[in-house]
Order: C-alpha cells, then sequence, then structure tokens
C-alpha cells in the first residue's frame, strides 16, 4: 500500500494501520478507496490485535469538505454516506481486539473510527471533536450514535451540536476515552498495551466482544440468552484447554496462548 494507509504486521499477532496522508490527515475519497482495502486485508488475514494510529502532527484535521461539495443531490449524497459509514462498521465487527491511538487532535472521521474501536488511548495532549456543524452537517460515520453508547445521549447532544472540541481527561471522565497517557513515549505505550491484547486467549476476546454486541443490541436479557453457548464455544479452543491445565499444574498467570 501507498503512504496514505500502511498495515504492518509485528511480533504475537499484532497489526498496526498507520493513517499517513499529510499535511491534515484528511479523509477524501482516496484515502476512503485505501481503508476499505486495508480493512478488507485485515478480515482476510485476522490479526490478534490491531492498533490504529496516526502519523503527523495531528491524528486529522476532518474530511475534505470538497468531497462534499462534489455530491450534486441528497441522492448520491446518500451513496457517499454509506460507503463512509461502511469503514467504522467494518472495524467495529473486526472479531479481534481493536486500539485506537489518538496523539492529538482527532476530528470528525477520525473519531468516528476511535469510537468503533474497541478500546481508545489518548495522548495527555490530545483533542476530540465532532465538528460537522461548521457545513451544516450531522455526523454520518456512526459517531454520534457511538458517542452515546459510551457517555449517554446527553452528552452526545452537546458534543455534535456545539461542534466544540474536548481535551483527552473530559472524554475519559465520560467514558469515551479509555485511558490517558503521558505525550512523552505514548507511541510506544500503546503498542505495549495492544501487543499484551494480542499475546493473550483472543477467541475468548472475540467471545467477550459477542457478548458486548448482544448487551447493545437488547440488554442483559439478550446478552444472557446467547452467554453460555459463546462461553461453552470456548472449550473446543486450544487455548483455553492449555491453560486450564497450567493453571492445575503451575498456578494462575503461567499460561501461553497462541490465538487459537
Amino acid at each position: 500500500m501507498d503512504a496514505l494507509i500502511q498495515v504492518e504486521r509485528e511480533s504475537a499477532g499484532l497489526a498496526v494501520l498507520t493513517i499517513d496522508a499529510p499535511p491534515l490527515n484528511l479523509y477524501t475519497a482516496e484515502l476512503q478507496d485505501r481503508l476499505a482495502d486495508a480493512i478488507g486485508e485485515l478480515e482476510n488475514d485476522r490479526p490478534r490485535a490491531l492498533l490504529v494510529r496516526a502519523e503527523g502532527k495531528i491524528v486529522s484535521g476532518g474530511v475534505d469538505v470538497s468531497l462534499f461539495d462534489a455530491q450534486s443531490s441528497a441522492a448520491e449524497a446518500k451513496v457517499l454516506f454509506d460507503r463512509m459509514l461502511s469503514i467504522p462498521d467494518r472495524i467495529a465487527a473486526l472479531e479481534f481486539p481493536t486500539v485506537f491511538a489518538a496523539h492529538g487532535l482527532c476530528l470528525t472521521w477520525a473519531f468516528e473510527v476511535a469510537v468503533a474501536c474497541d478500546i481508545i488511548l489518548a495522548s495527555e495532549r490530545a483533542k476530540f471533536g465532532l465538528v460537522e456543524r461548521v457545513v451544516g452537517l450531522t455526523p454520518t460515520m456512526g459517531g454520534t450514535q457511538r458517542l452515546a453508547a459510551r457517555a449517554g445521549v446527553g452528552r452526545a447532544k452537546e458534543f455534535v451540536m456545539t461542534g466544540a472540541t474536548y481535551d483527552a481527561h473530559t472524554l475519559e471522565r465520560w467514558n469515551v476515552v479509555n485511558r490517558v497517557l503521558p505525550a512523552e513515549d505514548f507511541d510506544a505505550a500503546c503498542r505495549a498495551f495492544t501487543e499484551d491484547l494480542a499475546a493473550g486467549p483472543t477467541k475468548a476476546h472475540a467471545a467477550t466482544k459477542k457478548v458486548l454486541e448482544h448487551y447493545e443490541h437488547g440488554g442483559v436479557a439478550e446478552a444472557n440468552a446467547h452467554i453460555t453457548t459463546i462461553a461453552a464455544d470456548l472449550f473446543d479452543t486450544e487455548d483455553l484447554r492449555g491453560a486450564v491445565k497450567s493453571f492445575l499444574a503451575d498456578g494462575p498467570g503461567k499460561a501461553t496462548f497462541t490465538g487459537r
């Protein structure tokens, strides 16, 4: 792939997807195509965990507004928005842990990708915003509803309607950002965090995602209707069988996992 999107495979089954479209990492039709291709690669050859990060001073300045100017009708715009929405939807559906690293300003589409990931790590210098109001638009890539799922409807309305930017500590308090980390060595800390997930029982991590997907659709009752089947299926994995034997023989915390 070219410099717009890079997917690197690292140790312990970790994949790193890097957005590198200087100077502002704006969302364009070309970037959309490259993202779709990268996600397809990850769907077809699954890593054990994914870190999504960006190069440059900021994560993204948002969408190239000329992309909207090129739409001549509501029907054309809907085709565009459906394609845009498919990006975070496909990321959310990946069957392994996904971590988003926000080292600086993270606007519009990049924030919508972030909240589609399982975990958001933010530098203390990061700021976030859905600023579509400046062009008379509402966010189209799922950011509003995914923000509401994390922070509540009232916070989502405030975030979108004001179009303001919010710092990492505020969004951590809102339960949107999982952890705020020091700016120094931020990238290394994010890689280490995601490597730890990749080295874990990734079949069990996928099961956790399934349970929580049921919870998001139908609350505790729907999750309860599926949890025993999801958990029981893990007895067909090498990781569970090996970890149980390791626990009995050597005590907790000694097992190694292969993702199988």
